[in-house]
């Protein structure tokens, strides 16, 4: 009778070690493949996001929006020129010069205006550029040894006893929830950021009609920036997500399995409130408004 209790008791044990050693592996899994997966999405361009979101922004844009930038851009054209005459002594210091500067402006203008779609997908190609060079290298090095960690973790399961084991899976399963809400919540982000793009995409013609006047430029200037803090914001959640994971591989040579839970779940939740100041820290870098 007692080798039957022994038997039980030891397949007990037995299962709660495996329990528990599988949801470990899992935690680091999910660290592992939460790099991979988000270097993926952050890196897709507009166009490539979703197309068909992509073609319809385009199309109100050259079709709606671009009539509306070329009044605007017009009328500061008729401004400029009235302008440029009248603050020469009234008429009366006129140069040859100013009336070619002034249509070499006018002509850069047009050009911006009309390649305003090219040149805002422009500034996204280079933030996807710098995002895959950056997926690469925290990839590299930030890549967690499962195998490793179950051969050090094993001991340590073996010598605790079941009512241990039990609380420990109980910790674990909250802590694997938590580090699975951040692929959720990383979606959600990337998915505001890109609908984000998408209106100012829609209405890019009206900003860069601005930029050859003086007074009104900060228009576009600071849309410029703001799409440029849009495309560097994909690069700084590259960077919070390879801290992170980068810490979670620091306490794999923690001891104390229920420390070590204690510490990826405070991670977690540092990364889930940073992840939405990724794009004031991006913006304020920028001074876009």
């Amino acid at each position: 009778m007692d080798k039957i209790t022994d038997a039980l008791n030891e397949a007990i044990h037995q299962f709660f070690v495996d329990a528990c050693g599988g949801m470990f592996i899992g935690i680091f899994d999910d660290a592992n493949a939460a790099v991979g997966d988000i270097g993926k999405e952050v890196a897709k361009t507009p166009s490539q996001w979703n197309g068909s979101v992509f073609s319809l922004v385009q199309s109100l844009s050259n079709n709606v929006i671009i009539p509306i930038a070329a009044l605007i851009i017009t009328g500061i054209f008729c401004y400029e020129l009235i302008t440029t005459i009248t603050e020469k002594n009234n008429m009366h210091d006129i140069e040859s010069f100013v009336f070619f500067k002034y249509f070499l402006k006018s002509c850069i203008a047009v050009v911006l205006l009309s390649h305003t779609f090219e040149i805002t997908l422009a500034i996204f190609d280079v933030g996807q550029w710098v995002v895959n060079q950056s997926s690469a290298l925290i990839s590299d090095s930030t890549y967690v040894d499962v195998n490793a960690i179950w051969l050090n973790f094993r001991s340590t399961l073996d010598s605790m006893d079941t009512g241990s084991l039990i609380v420990l899976m109980l910790e674990g399963a909250v802590v694997g929830l938590a580090v699975k809400a951040i692929a959720i919540l990383v979606t959600v982000i990337l998915t505001n950021r890109m609908i984000e793009i998408y209106m100012y995409c829609s209405v890019a013609p009206i900003p860069f009609a601005t930029l050859s006047n003086r007074e009104w430029g900060n228009i576009g200037t600071n849309y410029i920036r703001n799409m440029v803090a849009l495309a560097f914001q994909a690069f700084f959640i590259m960077v919070l997500v390879g801290v992170y994971t980068a810490l979670i591989k620091d306490i794999t040579t923690v001891t104390d399995l229920h420390s070590m839970l204690m510490r990826i779940g405070a991670y977690s939740i540092v990364l889930c409130l940073t992840l939405f100041r990724t794009s004031s820290i991006s913006k304020a870098i920028f001074n876009a408004r």
